[in-house]
């Protein structure tokens, strides 16, 4: 689960405390010395000294192992349900919060039931694809400043060395500047390797990346894990694209895989023609083209979204990226 949302917003309340809602110091008040530390008592954390409870080392052990399960599970079928999992010390069990089923429950518990406690609930987010936060997903929207609309991430590569990016689209941002989330500002990362006029193309690079793309409407939570790369096939009818603007939607064709696009960007070529369904629309520039599995949640990218016309949508593809940057899909 991502946590640093509300971490963020407990600090702002805390500013706004200080700026606006506190009392007025009086002269009984101790004054900060010159370190910035106050000078009187009291001013050690609160849990200081606090000894944490301790679980049975079952209790530990079976914890542990059905987090690893359910992290397991996510990462190879998606994030259709959520989990949350952790030793309760005062129950003695392991709390498993979910809205999964009963049956996949059972699989990621196994022998352990008789120290669970399963608690039917959903475990929601506190961010979503326009308000994202590290490690950062395609599909988000980004922005130069908050709090505005420009464009949408694409997916998360990874170069020989290891150190993953995202990439979005090169009309989008300029070389070195920086991209931040839609609404909260946050720092997405720093643009390089722009293709234009050519190559509609750049990466962001700097921050965490996850190898997950954004699902839903315009305000989800949710998304897929992303198990691979390659081109489209031309007349595969259900080809999707996911992004801040239209979220996700498919149902579209590709047309073409050697089409050419020019806008007041450049001309792009060869680059994917797609149509059919709730086409992209501005804003949605960088989002992931991608196609769903045949039978499991993971999706594969095709490319990401450049531009929309009268009826036809394009798409950069997957290839011409791979081999501009020298990086693979991170999975």
């Amino acid at each position: 689960m991502r946590l640093l949302r509300p971490v963020l917003a407990a600090l702002a309340a805390a500013s706004l405390t200080l700026a606006i809602g506190a009392a007025p110091a009086n002269a009984s008040d101790p004054k900060p010395d010159n370190t910035g530390k106050a000078s009187g008592q009291g001013v050690a954390p609160a849990d200081a000294g606090r000894r944490a409870p301790v679980v049975s080392q079952a209790v530990d052990v079976a914890s542990s192992t059905i987090q690893t399960r359910i992290v397991d599970y996510v990462k190879t079928r998606g994030t259709k349900y959520t989990f949350g999992a952790y030793a309760d010390p005062t129950s003695g069990k392991v709390v498993v919060e979910t809205d999964a089923p009963g049956d996949v429950v059972a699989s990621l518990v196994g022998s352990y039931g008789t120290v669970v406690d399963v608690r039917k609930h959903e475990v929601s987010d506190i961010f979503s694809r326009r308000d994202d936060v590290p490690a950062f997903w395609g599909g988000a929207g980004i922005t130069l400043t908050a709090p505005s609309a420009r464009c949408s991430s694409g997916y998360t590569v990874q170069n020989s060395a290891g150190t993953r990016f995202q990439v979005t689209a090169g009309h989008c941002f300029t070389d070195g500047q920086t991209a931040v989330t839609e609404l909260g500002g946050l720092t997405v990362g720093t643009i390089s390797g722009n293709g234009l006029p050519s190559q509609d193309m750049e990466l962001i690079s700097g921050q965490s990346y996850g190898p997950f793309i954004y699902l839903g409407g315009v305000d989800s939570t949710t998304g897929a894990h992303v198990l691979s790369a390659g081109d489209p096939v031309v007349g595969f009818t259900d080809y999707c694209h996911s992004g801040r603007t239209t979220g996700e939607n498919c149902g579209h064709t590709a047309t073409s895989v050697t089409a050419t696009v020019c806008t007041s960007s450049g001309c792009k070529s060869p680059v994917t023609a797609f149509t059919g369904g709730n086409l992209p629309q501005g804003g949605d520039s960088g989002s992931p083209f991608y196609v769903g599995s045949v039978s499991a949640p993971d999706k594969h990218i095709r490319g990401h979204v450049i531009a929309i016309g009268g009826g036809t949508a394009y798409a950069e593809l997957w290839s011409r990226v791979a081999a501009r940057f020298g990086v693979t899909i991170a999975t």
